[in-house]
């Protein structure tokens, strides 16, 4: 997997926050605001200690440390240090409405006008904007295309394991699960609990799995929601969702829901997906 040396520079509002989170979900060590002149130390640790994917912001907070980043980015081109310099930017308009929506101060202060902050600031970063990797306008960006932006720059995985999917099989009368992205309710097929050989088995167990799999309803049930999930899944994907909990439920949390989960576990695995499947409420089976 390629490494990357990140730093993250830009306009004041132009989204370097949302950035930093989604980097952070790729499994960047991630550092905001450092002065530019520890950049050079801070790389030479990340060499020492095989830090592989690395994002620094340093950016105009930096106040006199900030106008030394050229330097340090010629210093470490003519030492071999590779990196990466990823440039947000948004229009004037943009940042402005930005501002006035969080009611926060621009980092260069109160004496001058927002916007004329926004344009000084804009006149000092050109140099910057000018020596960038990648340069991403934020200004019609959703945050979901935002974050599906920065993760088809700096993932390198497939775009069907960028989202973890967990199938959590559990009993109503145990109470729902908190986390839970999607609810499947699979008490109205055949309960196995009403049979006394399959009372004290599961899910897991064979005798169950021929037990249900015998009822129309069953595969009929199962149909469906695979099809629900195999046009939902790629939804979450686009919109740059991160993780998707796909709780299935029935009364005790021992028969049907096991199987069902067991069952779509097997199915998204089969489509490429990063899936893992769970049984919350063994601890109530019993043996």
């Amino acid at each position: 997997m390629q490494a990357h040396f990140l730093i993250i520079t830009g306009m004041s509002g132009a989204g370097k926050s949302q950035v930093v989170r989604t980097l952070e979900d790729l499994n960047f060590f991630c550092i905001d605001n450092l002065p530019a002149t520890l950049i050079p130390k801070f790389a030479e640790l990340c060499r020492q200690t095989d830090e592989e994917n690395v994002a620094l912001v340093v950016d105009i907070r930096g106040g006199r440390f900030f106008s030394q980043l050229l330097e340090v980015l010629n210093e470490m081109e003519a030492s071999g240090q590779k990196y990466e310099l990823l440039f947000l930017d948004a229009a004037d308009e943009t940042l402005v409405r930005r501002y006035k929506e969080t009611r926060r101060r621009h980092p260069l202060g109160r004496t001058n006008s927002l916007l004329e902050n926004i344009q000084t600031e804009r006149n000092s970063l050109e140099p910057l904007r000018k020596r960038a990797t990648h340069i991403i306008d934020t200004t019609t960006l959703t945050p979901a295309q935002l974050k599906a932006r920065v993760t088809e720059l700096f993932c390198e995985s497939k775009k069907s394991e960028r989202m973890g999917i967990v199938i959590r099989s559990f009993g109503f009368k145990h109470g729902l699960p908190m986390d839970s992205d999607l609810v499947l309710d699979a008490r109205f097929l055949p309960n196995p609990f009403y049979v006394p050989e399959l009372r004290g088995l599961t899910g897991n167990d064979v005798p169950v799995m021929e037990y249900l799999c015998r009822y129309p309803q069953t595969q009929e049930y199962l149909r469906l929601e695979k099809e629900l999930l195999d046009f939902l899944i790629p939804q979450y994907i686009n919109e740059g969702k991160s993780q998707l909990v796909i709780s299935v439920g029935c009364t005790g949390g021992q028969h049907r829901s096991v199987y069902v989960a067991n069952k779509l576990y097997e199915h998204l695995r089969g489509r490429g997906y990063s899936v893992e499947v769970s049984h919350r409420d063994n601890r109530y089976w019993r043996k």
